[in-house]
């Protein structure tokens, strides 16, 4: 079964990855310069390339804005919380790992991952249900990040989170009522864990966790959207550790 992806960036990102692409959908007669540097960039990886009218490719993007390219990719390959591991030993670096519990919406996740991508962490840990998965949104939020990012689907949260913790990685969630994350050790090997976009982090995988942390609210609103507050976390991992260095 295929799927689909659209957007000059997302698919460029795809196609420089070495994305399994099955074939290319591009509006004819289009002048855009931006969508010529995508067809160029199939052409060097042999990929089949259609010339459709405007209104196939609406009809097949559902009315969003595919920019004028659409491309029928292989299903996402998901990889296991082992080979996320193997890539930080790979690179001699300190594993950052980023865990979302439950987080359903597909921007979010498009967001948690693209985020990822700019600190450089070794890979984002989904659960198999109750989750948003890859899709065409995901792909397009993250700005084509979902190609260098590796994703682990797991059956169990929780169990991940105990696995992790045999392994050296200290696991932190964030919470209302915990020190803020400023003043907590971040450095060595982490696995941070962003929670569900209305309940937070579930009780379970809370209480899993090696440390809670928080972020501080001086206004109104009591808290923060999941990729936001990931976001602020994952540069505090890089700002230790870059200090420790």
């Amino acid at each position: 079964m295929e799927d689909i992806i659209y957007g000059r960036n997302p698919i460029l990102e795809a196609v420089n990855a070495g994305h399994e692409i099955n074939k290319l959908l591009v509006l004819e007669g289009s002048k855009d310069k931006n969508l010529q540097k995508v067809i160029n960039a199939a052409r060097e990886k042999q990929i089949l390339i259609q010339f459709v009218e405007r209104k196939l490719m609406d009809k097949i993007s559902e009315g969003e804005n595919h920019q004028g390219v659409i491309a029928y990719v292989s299903p996402y390959h998901y990889y296991e919380v082992e080979e996320l591991l193997q890539f930080a030993k790979d690179k001699n670096e300190d594993p950052l790992l980023i865990i979302c519990d439950e987080i359903t919406d597909p921007h979010n996740l498009g967001s948690i991952i693209r985020t990822a991508n700019a600190v450089g962490a070794h890979g984002v840990i989904i659960p198999k249900r109750r989750s948003a998965a890859i899709n065409q949104t995901v792909v397009k939020t993250s700005c084509g990040a979902v190609e260098y990012v590796p994703v682990a689907r797991v059956t169990n949260i929780t169990q991940t989170i105990k696995q992790l913790k045999t392994l050296g990685v200290w696991v932190i969630g964030t919470d209302m009522d915990a020190p803020l994350y400023y003043d907590a050790n971040l450095t060595g090997s982490v696995a941070l864990v962003i929670g569900n976009e209305g309940d937070g982090i579930s009780r379970l995988v809370k209480e899993s966790c090696d440390l809670m942390v928080s972020l501080p609210m001086m206004g109104q609103v009591s808290s923060l959207n999941a990729a936001v507050a990931g976001s602020i976390v994952m540069y505090e991992v890089i700002r230790q550790r870059n200090i420790k260095k």
